[in-house]
């Protein structure tokens, strides 16, 4: 389902013409929700960045929401993974920022002043050298209003439906029980994007086994 496919569909449920601003906002609300309900494969991204050596911070990406993991690549190209710290544990175990070596931990700096929308990391201790870092982290793809097809669209069409469907029913004032018949929908449609997200994406039938239902 492309998304001038996602507003007739909705329209002809909802028996309603809305506005393209108004359609495009409720679609944004219902992408952020299915998108933080369950973690998805093309919600994850990896971007390489540059260790800037005497300088303890290190910018992340502009789209940057949460960090999956950090790694510093040697020059022998062998991966050494940082571990995630608060920014406290990397003040009191490097109290002096002069201090280099190979970063060993990070921490979520957040944003300073000039740059309020860039978030940046600490690290423990300050890189020694312009090391290349390997970031995976997650981020929302772009929406399916300005792409016009997303994999959420083409591949669980009922997701997306559903969750602008009950940000309709909000829009129109539906009494409430319209709107939590509407939420049922969405709530049993994600349970099977959770079941791929959540399930399938994340096991390993070698190690793990087929997917098993829990038999009452």
């Amino acid at each position: 389902m492309n998304y001038a496919e996602l507003v007739v569909a909705v329209s002809d449920s909802t028996e309603n013409i809305f506005s393209a601003t108004d359609f495009a906002t409720m679609t944004k609300l219902a992408e952020q929700r299915i998108y933080n309900s369950v973690q998805l494969p093309n919600l994850r991204k990896t971007s390489t960045l540059t260790l800037v050596p005497s300088v303890p911070l290190l910018v992340a990406p502009t789209d940057f929401l949460s960090s999956f993991s950090l790694a510093v690549i040697a020059a022998t190209g062998e991966f050494s993974f940082l571990l995630n710290k608060d920014v406290n544990f990397i003040r009191e175990a490097y109290p002096n920022p002069t201090t280099t070596g190979v970063p060993k931990y990070y921490a979520l700096y957040g944003t300073q002043t000039g740059t309020p929308k860039v978030q940046s990391f600490l690290l423990g201790p300050t890189p020694a050298a312009a090391l290349s870092a390997e970031l995976n982290y997650f981020y929302y793809p772009e929406s399916i209003v300005t792409a016009s097809t997303t994999w959420l669209g083409d591949n669980f069409d009922s997701v997306l439906f559903n969750a602008v469907m009950v940000e309709t029913a909000r829009y129109m004032k539906q009494e409430k029980d319209i709107v939590d018949m509407m939420d049922k929908e969405y709530q049993q449609s994600i349970v099977l994007l959770k079941n791929l997200g959540d399930g399938k994406d994340r096991g390993d039938a070698y190690r793990s086994g087929q997917v098993r239902a829990r038999v009452s």
